[in-house]
């Protein structure tokens, strides 16, 4: 077993193996004395998983419930929040229980949320099951849910009493899923590791699995110690989802999945500061032929006055700027503050 440690305020493990999901009883009882347990999950995740995870908590000595909403990030919404607590209430969980987050990134961005504001804060433990969510969305504290005005506006920072990933869940995702998942692989090659963006381009991440799971959540893990609530640093994990998370709102969050829109955004970007002399010569052609590599878009025909004017709602923006992140060189990444008025003629390429 791998074991990544993560020392915020509310420290935690992160456990990376293949098969562990049938141990996940047991390990939530080494870190909960909670009674009653709720399991979070999609249509999709609910199929495939449930019925382990609702045996193992059971067999641990834990009350299990389950609560499934419909797949999909266009169901990330308040509403669905509501129906969540509702679950919570009906089963009579006290601020000792805990919920656990068994899917991907909406479903653990969603049920940490609830957890956190339910009772004014529960425990939960997240079970990823989607590369997206096992390299990224799952480790660092980040919960939420979209409104219409934009994606993620209203949410916490929540840390679990632990992380449990199972890289053989991923074997039963489509093509299109594991796609989507690399696109945050690749963000941490741009910001942080010029050596993983090298090992993703010379070698098929597939492969090495659980070496990718354990090198992105090490940097993810030392970026959220060092910049819990991202007031710096941490920032540096935005890249390409600024101008991304515009698009998924422009397309209503349908058609467009969150890492192709990473994807796109972390090229238009790099492409926009390259012409501008911010970023080495030859950067983008790099991230669009390994985004290419892995199934990844690489462009998108939405406007550039659409795409800045969608930017204005984003959670980065501040006094009349967003912060954008950006690459001198793969491997090295700084966040710069960006007037809103000027963002379309920056990114207009």
């Amino acid at each position: 077993m791998r074991t990544i440690k993560v020392q915020t305020d509310r420290p935690y493990d992160i456990l990376i193996e293949r098969g562990i999901i049938n141990r996940c009883g047991e390990l939530i009882k080494s870190v909960s004395k909670a009674q009653k347990v709720c399991i979070v999950t999609d249509s999709n995740v609910e199929k495939l998983y449930s019925e382990k995870v609702i045996s193992s908590i059971k067999a641990s000595g834990f009350e299990t419930e389950l609560f499934v909403f419909e797949a999909g990030e266009e169901n990330k919404r308040l509403s669905t929040i509501a129906d969540m607590y509702s679950c919570f209430a009906d089963f009579h969980m006290s601020r000792k229980d805990l919920v656990v987050a068994l899917g991907g990134g909406v479903t653990g961005d969603m049920a940490g949320f609830a957890a956190a504001s339910y009772m004014r804060g529960i425990e939960f433990v997240q079970i990823p099951t989607s590369l997206l969510a096992q390299v990224d969305s799952s480790v660092g504290g980040k919960t939420g849910v979209d409104i219409q005005q934009g994606k993620n506006l209203v949410g916490a920072f929540w840390q679990p009493n632990m992380v449990i990933v199972d890289p053989d869940t991923l074997s039963t995702l489509p093509d299109y899923y594991i796609n989507d998942g690399m696109a945050e692989v690749i963000k941490y090659g741009c910001i942080k590791d010029e050596k993983l963006f090298e090992t993703l381009e010379n070698e098929n991440a597939l492969s090495i699995i659980e070496d990718i799971i354990e090198i992105c959540v090490s940097i993810k893990r030392d970026v959220v110690n060092a910049d819990e609530r991202e007031k710096g640093e941490r920032m540096l994990l935005n890249f390409g989802h600024t101008l991304g998370h515009s698009l998924e709102k422009i397309y209503n969050y349908k058609g467009l999945s969150h890492g192709q829109a990473v994807a796109i955004g972390m090229c238009m970007i790099t492409k926009a500061s390259e012409k501008a002399g911010i970023t080495k010569a030859g950067t983008t052609d790099r991230i669009v032929a390994l985004c290419k590599k892995y199934g990844l878009p690489v462009s998108d025909k939405a406007d550039f006055r659409e795409i800045a004017q969608v930017c204005s709602s984003d959670k980065k923006t501040a006094g009349g700027s967003v912060n954008l992140v950006l690459l001198e060189k793969i491997g090295t990444s700084f966040t710069k503050p960006t007037p809103l008025n000027g963002l379309e003629k920056f990114i207009t390429v």
